[in-house]
């Protein structure tokens, strides 16, 4: 682990450029990806279909590998796994550059599904290299590089796009190849070898990772809040851009700049209000204030009468963006530091999990409000569902929260924590 002050600022500063580098990657490809299937597919209609199960072939193959990875970063450390990860990456999107048909183009998005999941090992490294009380911030600064990512990344594949569909694939390598070169210089290892863990099949696979989410009760309610906040937060994913331009008549130009927007915004929040608003409420409350206020925004995007009305709903929604670097603080803190992988892994399979099921439902849910005799009458429903969603998790992160605080309260009044 980097001992002195300089060490862990070089290890942040790659951290967080390497996740930005990623997410850059990742997101230059989203704006011909869709183009590129329905010219392979030669419909339409059939590639709307094929879009949609080329998200869930990327999250499936998340939830598989994330705790893989996890418990490989754990085993033989972070440093080695990252650089594999990245190094894959930029093969894979080489591999998709060149895709000659559908069956080779799936076959790269299985790969990206597979080395994306070194983002387990990105929070497991931010969680070595940081004291609990900084790990909000921490992630909080991870999460800003990655909106920062999906800011730039649709504008820059959006403008390479227009030359050739197959130049972001070439451009998302390049970064991905920097990305390998700039951590084979720079990159300390975080995690020391007396704190690695023998790798084990069943805590690696994902039905085996998940029951460390149940080896503490404060551990299995947050895990509960997390599959919450990734369910509501896929309705962006599977519904925003049909809704903007269906209920407001957005071009796609105007959408791809509110998300710009967005992503921005959430740069801001998690980057800069997050240590902030921990340093002065503490983990716990701040991350139910998040959740409140992204419930809030959601509610008020689904009723907006107009589209000024539905940007300015963007505004207390952006405070969601709190939630998810607490959430993450709380679970790191009630594992030991060689489970840190493992927890990550887990953790990104429970994301996987909603990443799959989410986008399923809120896009039935979308079906079901639009047409000439739509089963929910409303068009916004699909937002007020995923408003009471994330209201839900507030509720149970309120819930876990009290727990938690009565459970500190009785250790300190009973230090030898057997029963009274």
């Amino acid at each position: 682990m980097p001992g002195t002050f300089h060490g862990r600022k070089a290890a942040i500063a790659f951290i967080l450029i390497t996740a930005a580098l990623d997410i850059i990657a990742m997101g230059i490809i989203i704006p011909v990806l869709p183009a590129l299937i329905e010219d392979f597919s030669g419909s339409t209609e059939r590639a709307g279909w094929l879009n949609g199960v080329f998200v869930a072939l990327w999250a499936g193959m998340q939830f598989i590998a994330s705790p893989v990875i996890g418990s490989l970063s754990d085993r033989y450390g972070r440093r080695p796994v990252i650089l594999l990860s990245t190094v894959g990456l930029a093969a894979d999107y080489v591999l998709m550059a060149l895709a000659p048909n559908l069956w080779w183009l799936a076959v790269g998005r299985i790969v990206t599904g597979i080395t994306s999941s070194s983002f387990t090992t990105v929070f497991a490294y931010m969680a070595d290299i940081t004291p609990p009380e900084q790990r909000a911030r921490g992630y909080g600064l991870i999460g800003a590089a990655f909106s920062g990512g999906f800011v730039l990344g649709p504008l820059l594949g959006g403008v390479l796009g227009e030359f050739s569909p197959r130049a972001p694939f070439w451009a998302a390598a390049a970064l991905s190849g920097l990305a390998f070169m700039y951590g084979w210089l720079v990159l300390p290892e975080s995690l020391a070898p007396e704190k690695r863990m023998r790798f084990s099949w069943q805590r690696a696979n994902p039905f085996g990772a998940l029951t460390l989410l149940r080896s503490h009760p404060e551990l299995t309610g947050l895990a509960g809040v997390n599959f919450l906040l990734f369910f509501s937060h896929h309705v962006f994913s599977a519904v925003f851009v049909l809704y903007a331009s269906h209920r407001y008549d957005w071009s796609a130009w105007e959408v791809g700049a509110l998300l710009a927007f967005v992503g921005a915004l959430d740069m801001f929040v998690q980057g800069v209000l997050t240590g902030p608003a921990v340093k002065r409420l503490g983990d716990r409350n701040t991350m139910i204030v998040g959740l409140v206020f992204g419930a809030i925004g959601l509610a008020c995007m689904g009723l907006a009468p107009t589209s000024l009305s539905f940007v300015l709903a963007m505004l207390p929604n952006a405070l969601w963006g709190i939630a998810m670097p607490t959430l993450q603080s709380l679970m790191t803190q009630r594992v030991s530091e060689s489970e840190q992988g493992q927890l990550q892994g887990a953790n990104n399979s429970v994301g996987a999990i909603a990443g799959v099921l989410s986008p399923l439902f809120f896009g039935a849910v979308y079906s079901a409000s639009v047409g000439s005799d739509p089963v929910f009458p409303f068009i916004g429903t699909t937002l007020l569902i995923a408003a009471g969603v994330l209201l839900a998790a507030a509720g149970m992160g309120w819930h876990v929260a009290r727990r938690a605080e009565q459970r500190e309260a009785a250790e300190k009044g009973n230090p030898s924590g057997s029963p009274e």
